[in-house]
């Protein structure tokens, strides 16, 4: 119990500390003294409040939204590799925003929040279909069957996805750009657009922590225990790729959080999902505040997509969580 609360308290901490550096570094340094003095620079005021802080509040959300859906994706399917990019759950939400950016769909029943949904709804069909194709192949749905499903999955998305950016014409770089993944200019609007999924898809994968933790033992033993695992994994595919989907809408494909921080957060405090959940979508946060810090500042003043920077992070990581596993059952 001491060493959970020390990781809640640590988690906390890194937390404040990114986002003191989010709103304070940049090219033009923004003392942390602005959040409360009303006598402060006009300039440094409308830099912290309209680009810094919008900025840094987003790249939190969506940090955090990866990271809590990973952790769920890996309960639910218990395997260490499986997160949104690996599943190709990202490169179905990213189909969907495409599809809506492309047509220009606009919905009266949905308004402002068109991009998200279809995003969300690509996110859940890609995950239904990589799940229904590893079953198809193996009933066991082995963890190599699942990521390779998820690359299969993956291409042929990104197929449809460059079918669409060669057919785009003018806005051709715009989408490119929103691919690579970025919160840059993005602005307030798009937390309002994002925070009420991101509030409701945790809040389903919270609801759902005890279950998860009893599917760790097996699905014969959760439904022993009480557990309607039917129902529990709809609402947690539901609440995943919720949260996929609405960080895709806002963000781009930005990959490999959603398995670094669930993995590093297992391995220092447990797979007890009542902490594993909320510890990742605290540092899931604060990973991608950090990163997108670096990405605007690494070679100032042009600026790097985030997700080469989580990719860079990401691709060490997932090589030695499957050299490891493959070790393991080796042994």
């Amino acid at each position: 119990m001491k060493k959970t609360i020390l990781g809640y308290i640590i988690a906390f901490v890194i937390l404040i500390v990114s986002i003191w550096l989010g709103v304070s570094i940049g090219s033009v340094k923004v003392p942390i003294s602005t959040l409360w003095n009303t006598a402060a620079d006009p300039t440094a005021t409308n830099i912290l409040w309209k680009i810094r802080m919008p900025r840094v509040v987003l790249a939190g959300l969506v940090g955090a939204s990866l990271a809590i859906a990973g952790a769920a994706f890996q309960g639910l399917l218990k395997n260490p590799l499986a997160d949104p990019y690996t599943l190709g759950v990202s490169s179905g939400a990213s189909v969907g925003a495409v599809v809506t950016l492309f047509f220009g769909i606009s919905t009266p029943i949905f308004g402002i929040y068109t991009l998200p949904a279809f995003s969300m709804l690509g996110a859940l069909l890609a995950m239904m279909g990589v799940m229904a194709f590893a079953r198809l192949v193996d009933r066991t749905m082995k963890m190599e069957t699942l990521i390779l499903t998820g690359i299969i999955v993956s291409s042929f998305l990104g197929a449809l996805i460059s079918l669409l950016i060669a057919l785009t014409g003018d806005e051709l770089r715009q989408i490119i750009g929103w691919l690579m993944g970025s919160v840059s200019m993005r602005g307030w609007p798009y937390v309002k657009m994002v925070w009420p999924f991101v509030l409701i898809g945790s809040f389903l994968l919270w609801l759902n922590r005890r279950e998860l933790n009893a599917m760790l033992f097996g699905e014969e033993r959760a439904k022993y225990l009480g557990v309607d695992v039917k129902k529990s994994k709809i609402l947690i595919l539901i609440g995943g790729s919720m949260l996929t989907g609405a960080a895709v809408a806002v963000s781009g494909t930005i990959g490999f959080v959603g398995l670094v921080v669930p993995h590093m957060t297992r391995l220092l405090f447990g797979a007890d999902h009542r902490h594993l959940l909320p510890l990742s979508f605290l540092n899931g946060a604060s990973l991608l505040i950090v990163c997108d810090l670096f990405a605007r500042t690494i070679i100032s003043p042009t600026e790097l997509p985030i997700g080469v920077i989580t990719a860079l992070i990401g691709a060490p990581v997932f090589s030695y969580i499957f050299f490891r596993q493959r070790r393991t059952k080796g042994a």
